[in-house]
């Protein structure tokens, strides 16, 4: 087993995955970094393809899962041509144990690396109230893949408790808030560069709006 610690980054090609991905880049260096991407059956397959394009051009290893077969047991507005909209305590976007999928099936293919760090980029201040993007599930996530392969995995979550707007600060002091800003997506209708009404472009939007705001006053006052 190689002894060079490595990181493996869960990578949709969005702003949050992406800020996480540049994270990783800083800690473990470009070499040591590989990204696992998921074909679920999303509406938005164009962030597949953003994915792809963002790993080859920073030179990162990807790794394409297809777990498309949830179509058949579950039924949301993110795999389908349907309104998005709230229904009970969550959006209809919510899908019913991707997170969860996400986790093991990343975990199983990092074990067989060598890898013990799993970057997520999931956020439980802007969540949009998605039960597997808190904190007690990732921790809990956490102790279950240990036990479950008896293996010492750690689950990364440098977004867990920062807003949008904290995110694109992130971004800029990673030295990647251009290329973020320019090359991931977001809108969960699939449109290239955002439909700028749906949930996912509505928070995108405001945070990088608060956070322009917020860093040209500061310039101001310098």
């Amino acid at each position: 087993m190689n002894s060079t610690p490595k990181a493996v980054v869960i990578f949709s090609g969005g702003q949050d995955s992406t800020t996480c991905l540049f994270q990783a880049i800083q800690e473990f260096s470009v070499e040591n970094v590989e990204v696992v991407t998921f074909q679920y059956g999303q509406r938005h397959a164009i962030e597949l393809e953003k994915a792809t394009w963002i790993a080859k051009d920073l030179g990162v290893k990807q790794t394409l899962i297809d777990i498309s077969v949830i179509k058949a047991i579950t039924s949301n507005a993110m795999m389908e041509e349907r309104e998005i909209k709230q229904e009970g305590n969550t959006p209809n976007t919510f899908v019913d144990g991707r997170n969860a999928l996400f986790l093991l099936y990343t975990a199983i293919y990092a074990k067989g690396q060598g890898i013990q760090t799993i970057f997520t980029g999931v956020c439980e201040t802007d969540f949009s109230g998605y039960p597997d993007c808190r904190d007690v599930f990732v921790k809990s996530m956490n102790v279950t893949l240990n036990l479950a392969m008896d293996y010492n995995f750690n689950i990364r979550t440098p977004l867990m408790y920062l807003t949008k707007k904290q995110t694109w600060e992130l971004a800029d002091k990673l030295g990647a808030f251009d290329y973020i800003r320019q090359h991931t997506h977001t809108c969960y209708l699939g449109v290239e560069g955002g439909c700028h009404t749906c949930p996912s472009c509505v928070l995108r939007e405001k945070g990088l709006n608060e956070y322009l705001s917020e860093k040209t006053s500061g310039q101001k006052n310098v």
